[in-house]
């Protein structure tokens, strides 16, 4: 007949409690070692007892190298999950941020084109037109300085013209004036041939008469 199962708790007999922490103490680190021969298993036993003495077994011999290595697997995904948590915080104190920023701005707009001017006090109203007539007055320095800047670029505009229009006017000119004179030219030419045409015509009217030299004057 197998014994009976033991019940957990705390032995109150001191001695019997020694024995006890002795005996389990080294069925668990034979379990370890067996643990790291048969699986082939990294395996790290720390125990200590009530009185604080210390019991260790480590199947690589370097029990610092596995703590690091614990520490690197536990804490480090710790510190990975913490950063991101962090930096959800850090975006959402943004966006809470920014959403503040966007509806102060909104509500700024509507006091702006006078909607909701309820809640605003004697001096918001004096602020809010103060900045009225500050933006009124910027915008018609704006216009007028858009008003002349393109004034003077009619007035370049212009004044390119009227040089290209002088231009034109100084080609027309020369081109009429070789014009005029071929046509005089030609008008000599015309008179020179007309002369020459006329000459054997007169030629020809005027014959010196034929007189016999065989008569004689009685």
């Amino acid at each position: 007949m197998g014994r009976g199962r033991v019940e957990l708790k705390r032995i109150e007999n001191k001695i019997n409690r020694q024995v006890t922490f002795a005996k389990r103490r080294n069925g668990l680190l034979k379990k370890a070692y067996e643990l790291s021969v048969l699986c082939d298993a990294e395996v790290a036993l720390l125990v200590f007892s009530n009185r604080g003495k210390l019991y260790e077994f480590c199947s690589t011999n370097n029990m610092l190298k596995t703590l690091d290595r614990y520490q690197k697997c536990s804490y480090g995904t710790l510190e990975v999950n913490r950063s991101i948590k962090d930096n959800e915080q850090s975006s959402y104190r943004e966006y809470l941020k920014l959403k503040a920023k966007y509806e102060s701005l909104q509500r700024y707009q509507r006091h702006l084109l006078g909607d909701e001017l309820g809640p605003l006090t004697i001096d918001d109203l004096e602020h809010l037109e103060v900045q009225l007539d500050t933006s009124l007055k910027h915008i018609r320095s704006t216009r007028t300085q858009m008003m002349l800047d393109q004034l003077s670029d009619l007035q370049t505009k212009e004044k390119l013209w009227n040089e290209a229009n002088k231009v034109l006017e100084r080609k027309m000119e020369e081109i009429y004036a070789e014009n005029n004179m071929q046509q005089a030219w030609g008008g000599g030419e015309q008179s020179l041939n007309y002369g020459q045409q006329q000459h054997p015509q007169s030629q020809g009217f005027f014959q010196p008469l034929e007189c016999n030299s065989s008569l004689q004057i009685g």
